[in-house]
């Protein structure tokens, strides 16, 4: 076995096949089973879509790198189940793009951090992390205070839609309008954005003014909605209790 080693290390380009062939068995193995993706994971029958406002937040998380240092994936150890709750289902996930499990922790994992904490400390967190965490070394973000822009929601509904997300016309056509009322509830067309995307939405001014609609309001928004787009794994975990 070892001289053919050495054999192979003296023909180059022998070795260079060598490697694309090893590599290739491994990427298959790796990719493969992602074709087959619809029916070995099962869409949760309470999963809902994300909101407009929803979604533009999750491009602004997206945007400004917090996937690089926050997971959305709580893996089935015991010490991460007993601190953030049941482990993360790929079913949770089913519509997400991309997908934002990940592996980093500069900073806690979010796979549910919807609820945990106000909106109000949500927003002060974002604007100087260390009022509410003085150890933290997380970056200040003061721009999010700047309007969001909503002229591409319509848009990335629609991509979503054709790629298996069910948006459907009437979500895609009032895009723009679901994301503002979201953000005011006094807003007449408020109670429309719970009709279509369900009773679970939260429905607030989410940087405490509902004048305005900010990149705060659709993060906070997004933040928010983590780990209640299904109940799928706690009811998972409930039915595991002996």
């Amino acid at each position: 076995m070892l001289k053919l080693h050495y054999n192979l290390e003296k023909v180059s380009m022998g070795l260079v096949a060598a490697i694309i062939a090893v590599a290739s068995v491994g990427g298959i193995v790796e990719i493969a089973p992602l074709f087959t993706i619809k029916q070995t994971v099962e869409i949760p029958e309470d999963l809902r879509p994300l909101t407009p406002l929803e979604l533009a937040g999750r491009q602004i998380y997206i945007r400004e790198g917090c996937y690089a240092c926050h997971s959305q994936m709580i893996r089935s150890l015991a010490d991460e189940i007993d601190r953030y709750g049941p482990y993360s289902l790929a079913s949770e996930s089913a519509w997400d793009r991309p997908m934002l499990w990940g592996s980093k922790r500069t900073g806690p994992d979010l796979a549910r951090l919807g609820g945990k904490y106000s909106d109000a400390w949500h927003v002060a967190h974002l604007m100087n992390p260390r009022d509410v965490v003085p150890v933290s070394i997380m970056p200040a973000y003061p721009w999010l205070m700047a309007p969001l822009d909503t002229s591409l929601l319509r848009d990335r509904l629609a991509t979503l839609a054709r790629l298996g997300v069910p948006y459907t016309s009437e979500m895609i056509t009032r895009a723009e309008a679901d994301a503002r009322a979201q953000a005011n509830p006094d807003a007449p067309d408020a109670a429309e954005v719970q009709a279509r995307y369900g009773e679970r939405v939260a429905v607030r001014a989410f940087d405490g003014d509902r004048g305005r609609l900010t990149e705060m309001d659709a993060l906070v928004a997004y933040l928010q909605s983590l780990g209640t787009l299904t109940n799928a794994a706690w009811r998972l975990a409930e039915e595991a209790q002996p």
